[in-house]
């Protein structure tokens, strides 16, 4: 075992040893899951034949006495605890997500269990801040000198706010220029623990936003398009996606293909070049392009203007641009080298 596994165990050990009475070690080690899966108070409460309400109740009083004693430091195994979670906690921005903390700690994928160990530890320490699990934030655990629980919240729904008025994804800069901290590094620390956001490629926005947090194949094409802000080939697009952050990105060339043809984001311009909608692209054909030409201009163009029009919307050879102008049906010769509707 390494030393800091080592440190945390000590710790553990030595905060339950403060617990006396054997029924309510049983009931902090399974509401905390320091020996196996959390649980619930009804499971608890079953297992020892008491109510809910009295195993709430029991937790309660157990973690006051844990804090009492801690504050008054007759628990020595805890200082070497808080000085490696609080060591680790600065050179993450002061506050982080539970399971990114055991992490980092570890050196490795932590397992849940030794989450909820340092989880247990943070709940009594004086010098430790918790925001428990709820639907907008993750378990995390901070720097207590950096806010109790509910500043630390209060901090994390003001940046939710700033990047929901500003619809659209921030980077962190941005957010610092608009907010009162010390360091991005902190803003970041903070925007991390919240479930209403997310982030990709140094951009963070709410966590529904497909420019931030794509689930499908298409979000991730229009991510990539978004970002390189120019038309790509099919096949240049999924390989980006191999080689991009995303979670999942084991995606086929075909399957690529058969979602930018489904999209009216993506707009077809050129052999298997793609562009986005929103760029002023169209969908049709060269013939349906130069018809929109001629049907805003106020007057005959000359072919070398349309040719020069319509290359700014489609990557094709000039010869098949003249080769529909050539269309009688279509398109009208007014002069040696003019053109209108027919």
């Amino acid at each position: 075992m390494d030393q800091n596994a080592e440190i945390l165990k000590k710790a553990i050990s030595g905060s339950l040893k403060i617990i006396e009475q054997d029924r309510e070690k049983e009931i902090i080690s399974r509401r905390f899951g320091l020996t196996g899966r959390k649980e619930t108070l009804e499971q608890i409460g079953e297992m020892l034949s008491i109510t809910r309400e009295r195993v709430r109740q029991l937790e309660k009083a157990i973690l006051i006495r844990l804090q009492i004693t801690a504050e008054e430091n007759q628990i020595p195994e805890l200082n070497a605890a808080e000085k490696l979670l609080i060591r680790n906690l600065t050179e993450m921005g002061r506050i982080a997500r539970v399971s990114a903390l055991a992490d980092k700690i570890y050196g490795r994928k932590a397992t849940t269990r030794e989450q909820t160990g340092i989880f247990f530890i943070a709940t009594f320490s004086k010098n430790l801040t918790i925001i428990d699990e709820n639907d907008k934030y993750f378990a995390s655990v901070g720097i207590a000198d950096y806010g109790n629980s509910l500043e630390v919240r209060t901090k994390v729904d003001e940046i939710v706010k700033l990047i929901k008025a500003n619809k659209e994804p921030m980077t962190l800069d941005e957010l610092d220029e608009k907010l009162n901290y010390e360091h991005p590094d902190y803003i970041k620390a903070m925007a991390s623990i919240s479930k209403l956001l997310a982030h990709l490629n140094d951009r963070w926005g709410l966590a529904k936003w497909p420019s931030v947090n794509p689930k499908n194949i298409r979000d991730k094409i229009y991510v990539i398009l978004e970002t390189k802000k120019e038309p790509m080939h099919f096949s240049d697009i999924a390989k980006e996606i191999k080689e991009s952050n995303f979670k999942r990105k084991n995606v086929t060339v075909q399957a690529i293909h058969n979602e930018l043809i489904k999209d009216a984001r993506f707009i077809l311009i050129g052999r298997g070049i793609y562009a986005l909608s929103s760029w002023g692209y169209k969908k049709g054909t060269i013939a349906d392009i130069i018809r929109l030409i001629l049907e805003k201009s106020e007057k005959p163009l000359t072919r070398e203007e349309i040719v020069k029009q319509v290359l700014h919307m489609r990557k094709v050879k000039e010869t098949t641009i003249l080769l529909n102008l050539q269309n009688k049906k279509l398109f009208k010769k007014v002069d040696k080298n003019l053109y209108t509707l027919a």
